[in-house]
């Protein structure tokens, strides 16, 4: 059998998949409203001024924030704000076929839309001629890495102590099969009729701060994938408060029991 027709077989396959069946249920058993599991840590890196770990199904995400400080070179800084410097990299393991470790189109776009939305968050005012430095490592990728760095890196600006509006909520939503469905997997990314959406939100005024669309979608659809994705991010946002409350918690129970010896 020739490549081609290899080829054609496999598509023939993924065509007749059925990615929702009768009973609304997912290829991994989620229903179409429910989203991957999702941990969140903050703190977990001493040497930066914030940082969080976030594991979202089988992606594994790391972030760190320095800064405020001086923006070098000179010419960068903003005499009246803080500039937010993202830098988005995926590591060379992370993903099936061995990734080129330099910075690719897509790299380059995801940095600066995620830089663009956590621009929207914090009260960048406050540090003129400064510049705050976010960096995410993924770890292991498979589908919605874009929207676990943005819903991490806003976790590690707050553990950084950087006075925000609101933290980013983000989560992807889309169309398989023709079915409206929250937080994609590779799966069915890869499906035939497939759109995926990431939004991002800054949750306590549904402000949005990341939208995009790979494909087309109907009016309708659209209307229910927003709504969708909406409810997606407010439960993402409650796992952000969750990790936060966390690392707080337990760092007052050390200081006590530190006084108590």
């Amino acid at each position: 059998m020739t490549t081609k027709e290899e080829k054609e077989k496999k598509k023939e396959k993924e065509e007749k998949k059925t990615y929702v069946n009768k009973k609304g249920l997912r290829l991994d058993g989620r229903t179409i409203d429910q989203l991957r599991e999702i941990k969140i840590m903050a703190g977990v890196l001493p040497r930066a001024n914030g940082s969080a770990y976030i594991e979202w199904g089988q992606n594994k995400i790391l972030a760190s924030v320095h800064g405020p400080r001086e923006a070098i070179p000179r010419h960068t800084a903003n005499p009246y704000k803080a500039i937010v410097r993202f830098d988005y990299r995926m590591a060379t393991f992370s993903v099936p076929e061995r990734k080129n470790p330099k910075p690719g189109r897509r790299d380059i776009e995801i940095s600066k839309v995620c830089g663009e939305a956590l621009e929207k968050a914090i009260f960048l005012e406050q540090y003129p001629n400064t510049a705050i430095d976010v960096w995410v490592e993924v770890l292991d990728s498979n589908a919605g890495s874009r929207v676990a760095s943005l819903t991490a890196a806003a976790v590690a600006v707050a553990d950084a102590g950087i006075p925000m509006r609101d933290l980013i909520s983000s989560v992807a939503v889309g169309r398989i099969d023709g079915t409206i469905v929250l937080d994609l997997n590779k799966d069915e990314e890869d499906a035939p009729d497939a759109v995926d959406m990431p939004l991002g939100i800054l949750p306590n005024t549904k402000e949005i701060v990341l939208l995009q669309m790979d494909g087309l979608m109907k009016k309708e659809e659209f209307d229910k994938a927003f709504e969708l994705g909406i409810q997606g991010c407010m439960q993402v946002y409650q796992k952000q408060i969750e990790a936060l409350k966390k690392k707080y918690s337990l760092e007052e129970n050390i200081v006590k029991g530190e006084q108590n010896e």
